[in-house]
C-alpha cells in the first residue's frame, strides 16, 4: 500500500514537472508580439495548394520542377527586397528544405486552372491540415510559412495564407489570407513580386495590427 502511494506521488510529481516544462517551451502568439527574444523561423513558400489561374500558356511541369524553387531561392537571395527581418521586427533564420521537397511532389496536372473561384477557395481548416503534415525540422521558436492559394493572371495578384505555428506541436497560432500585387518580368520574378507585396504590407501595416490584437 505504501509503495503504491509513493508511486502515485512520484508519478504526479513527474507529470507536474513535465507540464511546467511544456508550458515553458510551448510558444504562444503573444510571445511573438511582446517578446523580441522569441525566435521566428522561416520555412518558405509552400505551393502545394497553389493554382495558376487564367494563364493558358503556363507550363505546369516547369512551374513545379523549376519555378517554385526559383521563387523561394529568390526570396532568400535578395533579403533587401523581401525584407522579412523588418516585417517581423527581428532576425529570422530559414530552412527551405521541407518546402522544396513538398513543392517538388506537387501534382502538376492540378496546378493550372481556368476557374476564377480558385483564387478564394481555401479555409483555415485547410491550413491547419497542411501544417499538421508539415515536417518542421527546426523545433525552436515560432515557424513562419507562406501557403500560396492562387496566382491569378487576370487579377494580377497572388493570394497566400501567412501562417505562424508552433513547430513542436504543429499548432497554428495565426493564419491570415493576404493578397499581393504581382510585378516583374518572367514567371519567377512576377509571382515573387506578389510575395514581396505581401511582405511589404506586413511591414507597413499588418504586423502592427496583429500586435494590437494579439500582443495584449
Amino acid at each position: 500500500m505504501r509503495l503504491a502511494n509513493n508511486f502515485r506521488r512520484v508519478l504526479a510529481f513527474m507529470l507536474f514537472v513535465f507540464g511546467v516544462q511544456f508550458s515553458i517551451c510551448a510558444q504562444t502568439l503573444k510571445d511573438v508580439f511582446t517578446n523580441s527574444e522569441t525566435t521566428v523561423f522561416y520555412y518558405g513558400v509552400d505551393f502545394t495548394k497553389a493554382k495558376v489561374i487564367d494563364d493558358e500558356k503556363a507550363n505546369a511541369s516547369d512551374i513545379r520542377d523549376r519555378q517554385f524553387t526559383g521563387i523561394n531561392k529568390l526570396i532568400i537571395d535578395e533579403p533587401d527586397k523581401f525584407d522579412l527581418k523588418s516585417a517581423f521586427n527581428r532576425s529570422i533564420d530559414h530552412d527551405l528544405s521541407t518546402v522544396d521537397a513538398r513543392n517538388e511532389k506537387a501534382n502538376a496536372e492540378a496546378i493550372i486552372s481556368s476557374n476564377s473561384g480558385d483564387f478564394h477557395r481555401l479555409k483555415e481548416s485547410d491550413i491547419d491540415a497542411l501544417v499538421k503534415g508539415f515536417d518542421a525540422k527546426e523545433k525552436k521558436g515560432v515557424g513562419l510559412l507562406f501557403i500560396v492559394e492562387g496566382m491569378s493572371k487576370s487579377e494580377k495578384a497572388l493570394s497566400a495564407w501567412v501562417t505562424l505555428f508552433d513547430p513542436k506541436t504543429k499548432k497554428v497560432l495565426l493564419t491570415e489570407r493576404m493578397e499581393g500585387k504581382a510585378s516583374g518580368f518572367g514567371f519567377r520574378n512576377y509571382w515573387a513580386g506578389g510575395v514581396r507585396s505581401i511582405i511589404t504590407e506586413i511591414k507597413k501595416k499588418k504586423y502592427s495590427e496583429w500586435k494590437s490584437k494579439y500582443g495584449v
